[in-house]
């Protein structure tokens, strides 16, 4: 199952809409993923999805991240970090449209072909967006198709029939536990093409 540009577009917007009923509270005082409060994990997921334009167009010869980190305003308010946000998945949606088929690009998890860099759009939204959510007391309510395609190009691994999509994809990337099955601690998805 593949992972299009349509795809990224669909999680961050519903992450994006989702999180703006939290607008109105302090992002600076929420948890969000890791060690990271909701407004520095919201700059984190901006940073993310630029950063992975970025290696689309550069291609670095050698194994590595680009050398840039896109930062927000440190006054930034809550609806502009959800701004941030939108026109972070807005370059890579369409860094992805504009790219020829066959591009591969560094990531750790695989040299990555556009899929793999639409879905670790998808995947950083959903989770991260899941992380502020949980923070700042809201729920998220993402698309299960993608959550399912998500599912299927980065975690081939998984078995997630009978399984909410949505509650598989938490649960690969360790965000839930489900009954009878292991811890995903230490998880990683799968960047590279399925098919190589």
């Amino acid at each position: 199952m593949t992972i299009t540009p349509d795809d990224l577009d669909a999680a961050v917007t519903s992450v994006v809409s989702d999180l703006r009923k939290a607008a109105n509270h302090d992002w600076s005082s929420a948890p969000g993923t890791g060690e990271l409060n909701a407004w520095r994990t919201a700059e984190h997921l901006g940073d993310c999805l630029i950063s992975y334009a970025g290696l689309l167009i550069a291609r670095p010869s050698t194994p590595r991240f680009v050398c840039f980190e896109s930062v927000a305003d440190s006054a930034a308010t809550p609806s502009e970090m959800l701004e941030f946000v939108t026109v972070g998945g807005g370059i890579l949606g369409a860094t992805l449209r504009t790219m020829a088929p066959d591009v591969r690009a560094y990531h750790p998890s695989g040299r990555a072909d556009l899929a793999g860099f639409a879905g670790m759009g998808c995947v950083e939204a959903l989770v991260h967006g899941e992380d502020m959510a949980r923070g700042l007391e809201i729920t998220l309510d993402p698309p299960r198709d993608v959550c399912s395609r998500v599912l299927a190009r980065m975690f081939p691994e998984v078995d997630a029939v009978d399984i909410d999509p949505w509650t598989a994809l938490l649960w690969a990337t360790d965000r839930t536990d489900l009954p009878g099955r292991p811890s995903r601690a230490g998880w990683q998805w799968r960047g590279a093409p399925l098919d190589g």
